[in-house]
């Protein structure tokens, strides 16, 4: 079965929420929903951080470069097995019963991340959180793009993803006293810093309560009364903040609404729908996955094994602070120049320049590798955030936290597994003979994926700027309504 149907039902609801002008209740969903990310900056950047912590038998867990790698490439596991798991509920139950969820699961095994005491109980720990985080991913960019008028959505969606490096830039500074052990007992410091991504996630949940359920899901499934409840709200708000409202667009959409909708029938639309579109966000998500993946994850391990820097975190602010600066210095141009000038624009020059940083590798000290790090990453990540825009924004709304899991989760799955594992690899037989040139076959790699992206982008990306979700991919259930509206 395609789901139970309820009933037929044309509605402005869309149109309403996108000419919507910029208030507090949008600043609310951006710090309600988007800070999720800067969680998953805190977590990649601490384990990238707290290599050397984490090898000492005596205050760590006793692992190697290699088990290192494996960690992240575990935690990334968990996020695609989490991602594809939480995102065909979030379609069938909402997007606010599991963003609740998936925030929940996050803390829960963060802490339990601190109480480590055997390398598999660390890593079991880290696929939990890992399942918590990929969830997140799948529930918030669908409930985002449902929430934030489409004049704003490009620029709002990439400076969002971005913000995962304002948790990479805390994550690497707080490190820095918690393994001093002149302040904190190297026994607890590293446990200390994954308790304290906990704390951060209980008042996010506080501030995310008072998020609504997304009004297209509700009308979607049956439950119109309630969404013209939140829209009014909504419109009562704003219009509180800002003055009268403009006139909506006379964009009334007629849907036949189900409770549920099959996962065959996604599948179908997908893959023979969209194929072009199912292509683009692929590569897209492959290209930017094994990028940051595999640099990010090891980029710590390599600068201690390599270059003799003891306290890494300076290294890793510096170069965090570059990549959320690019974020959200070049979201607004998403919106104004377009989005396939933008991602093409950003993957080939970020792909070309680590390219050159591969072929120089040898001649770099730990100060000269970041400061080509902050420059490649600068435009990568920008790009790599229009990823996940891309993928939230080419699909019928019915799909799209699916779509968001989908795409995720085997990009990721085909670059951010591999790539930490093949970092952590290339680190391990390097280390001996202390030549960081052995890992430049993972910086060619990576801006080969990333140029192949732009490449892609240029041929199948779609012109999605400044329009309506559903006039970038009508919902499923509006072209099943078409005969009987005619």
């Amino acid at each position: 079965m395609s789901g139970v149907e309820t009933g037929t039902i044309t509605t402005d609801i869309p149109a309403r929420l996108d000419r919507l002008p910029w208030s507090r209740f949008h600043w609310l969903v951006v710090v309600g929903l988007g800070t999720v990310w800067i969680l998953d900056g805190l977590e990649v950047t601490i384990v990238g951080s707290m290599s050397d912590a984490l090898k000492d038998p005596k205050t760590g867990l006793g692992m190697t470069s290699g088990d290192v790698g494996m960690a992240g490439a575990i935690y990334v596991a968990g996020a695609c097995i989490g991602a594809l798991f939480f995102g065909q509920l979030t379609d069938r139950l909402g997007r606010k019963k599991l963003f609740l969820i998936t925030l929940a699961v996050y803390t829960i095994a963060t802490v339990a991340t601190a109480f480590s005491m055997t390398i598999w109980w660390y890593f079991a720990a880290r696929f939990l959180t890992g399942a918590g985080i990929g969830g997140e991913y799948a529930a918030i960019n669908s409930a985002i793009d449902e929430l934030i008028p489409k004049k704003y959505r490009g620029r709002v969606d990439v400076a969002i993803n971005g913000s995962f490096w304002i948790g990479a830039a805390g994550g690497a500074l707080l490190t820095i006293p918690l393994l001093d052990p002149t302040i904190v007992s190297a026994e607890w410091g590293w446990r200390l810093a994954f308790g304290l991504g906990a704390i951060l996630a209980v008042g996010i949940l506080i501030v995310r309560r008072n998020v609504p359920e997304s009004p297209r899901w509700l009308f979607i499934h049956g439950r119109e009364d309630e969404g013209e409840e939140i829209v009014r709200d909504i419109e009562g708000r704003v219009e509180g903040d800002v003055g009268d409202l403009p006139e909506a667009d006379d964009d009334a959409i007629t849907i036949r609404q189900r409770k549920t909708i099959s996962i065959p029938l996604i599948a179908k639309t997908v893959f023979t729908m969209y194929p072009k579109r199912s292509v683009l966000c692929l590569t897209l998500f492959i290209g930017q996955a094994f990028l940051y993946n595999a640099f990010f994850f090891t980029y710590g391990d390599s600068l201690s094994t390599f270059l003799d820097v003891e306290q890494t975190g300076w290294y890793i602010a510096v170069f965090a602070a570059s990549n959320f600066a690019g974020a959200l210095l070049l979201s607004p141009l998403f919106d104004s120049w377009g989005r396939v000038r933008m991602i093409a624009g950003t993957y080939i020059l970020s792909g070309v320049l680590l390219a050159v940083a591969g072929f120089m590798l040898g001649d770099l000290t730990a100060v000269t590798l970041t400061i080509f790090g902050a420059v490649i990453f600068f435009f990568a990540s920008a790009g790599a955030s229009a990823a996940y825009l891309t993928a939230s924004e080419v699909f019928p709304m019915e799909t799209r936290a699916l779509c968001i899991a989908f795409f995720y989760a085997i990009g990721t799955a085909a670059g951010g597994i591999s790539g930490p594992l093949l970092f952590g690899k290339l680190i391990e037989n390097a280390t001996d003979a202390k030549d960081i040139t052995g890992i430049a076959v993972g910086y060619f790699i990576g801006a080969a994926l990333m140029i192949v992206g732009g490449v892609v982008e240029i041929f199948l990306g779609v012109k999605a700027e400044g329009q309506s979700l559903e006039s970038i991919a009508k919902p499923l259930t509006a072209e099943d309504a078409e005969p009987a509206t005619a």
